[in-house]
């Protein structure tokens, strides 16, 4: 009888780590293809500028409807989340995001541009945050925060495979952004297929029966029990989304600012874009051996600090350790904020609690692009731009510190 039991207890350990792994793999897919999508928007927006001659106003509106689609995404689908699975939203939102993109390759006029690439960011914001929850309920607590940085970092590989596909294919072709927006969107098909086959979160199929109406829903995540969570989450992703595209759907852009010729400005962020990995590693094991508000305050931190050096390097070298040092830090942190998000509320209001957080991240998103593309047009410099973008990370530190609580091996409600 001894024999038999262990013999099932190290038959069933491959199998649970073989399953935990699928699951990282198949999410991951998916997560990789939205960041090349908005990978490549960054390099889109310095392109369409020479081709359409944009102005910087127009430039900072592209990311922003595209911010402005995330903000209704991630509120609409974190809802349905709650309500209809975690499942049949991820494998919708990752459709809409694909069939989105793939149209606006074909678009000819700004407009229509802007209307197409909203319909991306709401797919792109419905898809994260309950890609994040799905993974946070299907794995042990021990682990949890680990894993889902580890599928965060599929974001800098996305990412990286974006800045490869520009640098080659934008500035060598005819219509050159018309193809790598094609390039992102069709493998993402392949992401949904195998979507079709994950099963649905062990705690949301648990709970089914007991999520209550979304206005419920909506009073419950500010009820006393997760006031402080709440605003915590608000002010968190606020400041870090506005200061994330802020910086980064521009960075291309301010290389050409800084002096440098689309080609070559393409090639130092791609170098930029490979620090985001080590990041996110580095992120992953801190994350479960000291604890997730350590991480985000001193990543958020070393983020702050980069930033401030990136927007008032006028030395080459400086500028690219700077940035290096910038998608280093600001990448790890997102992958606790993403690992954070979801322990901060029970399985059946979860969803809508990390919806709604990211879609006032969004509302950051849609200004921070906005308000880089306002003060261009003024000649503002683009070291005091980036100053803004620091005192606001330094803000979401604070709320961590004060408002945040520590959830490392935390069981989920």
């Amino acid at each position: 009888m001894t024999t038999a039991i262990t013999e099932t207890a190290v038959k069933s350990k491959p199998e649970k780590e073989i399953s935990r792994n699928k699951l990282l793999g198949i999410a991951g897919l998916g997560w990789m293809f939205d960041a090349m999508d908005v990978g490549i928007l960054s390099f889109i927006i310095a392109a369409l500028a020479v081709e359409w001659s944009l102005t910087p106003a127009e430039m900072g509106w592209i990311g922003s409807v595209n911010s402005i689609g995330m903000a209704v995404g991630a509120m609409v689908f974190g809802m349905f989340a709650d309500k209809i699975g975690r499942k049949q939203i991820f494998i919708m939102t990752l459709v809409l995001f694909s069939v989105a993109s793939g149209l606006s390759a074909f678009t000819t006029t700004l407009a229509a541009f802007l209307i197409l690439r909203f319909f991306v960011g709401m797919g792109l914001g419905g898809e994260l945050p309950v890609a994040s929850t799905l993974v946070s309920e299907s794995v042990e607590p021990k682990e949890r925060g680990r894993i889902v940085v580890l599928l965060e970092s599929f974001w800098a590989a996305g990412w990286l495979v974006a800045a490869i596909i520009s640098y080659f294919i934008i500035p060598n072709f005819d219509n050159g952004w018309k193809i790598a927006l094609i390039l992102t969107a069709l493998p993402a098909f392949y992401a949904v297929y195998l979507r079709l086959k994950l099963p649905d979160s062990p705690q949301f199929v648990a709970k089914r029966e007991k999520v209550p109406p979304i206005t419920e829903r909506l009073a419950l995540i500010w009820s006393k029990k997760y006031t402080k969570n709440t605003l915590m989450l608000w002010i968190l992703w606020f400041t870090v989304v506005f200061s994330y595209y802020g910086m980064f759907l521009w960075l291309p852009s301010v290389m050409v600012i800084k002096g440098f010729t689309l080609i070559k400005s393409f090639e130092y962020v791609l170098l930029m874009t490979i620090a985001q990995l080590p990041g996110y590693f580095l992120a992953a094991w801190l994350i479960e051996k000291i604890g997730r508000k350590f991480v985000l305050v001193s990543f958020l931190l070393g983020t702050a600090l980069s930033a401030y050096i990136f927007g008032n390097a006028d030395v080459t070298w400086i500028l690219l350790t700077s940035g290096a040092l910038l998608s280093f830090f600001n990448l790890g942190a997102w992958g606790a904020l993403y690992a954070y998000t979801p322990e901060q509320y029970e399985t059946v209001v979860r969803g809508t609690g990390s919806g709604m957080a990211a879609a006032v991240g969004r509302i950051g998103g849609i200004l921070g692009p906005l308000l880089v593309g306002s003060l261009v047009a003024k000649n503002f410099d683009i070291g005091w731009i980036f100053g803004i973008f620091c005192i606001a990370i330094v803000i979401g530190v604070l709320a961590v510190i004060f408002l945040g609580k520590e959830t490392k091996n935390t069981v989920l409600e």
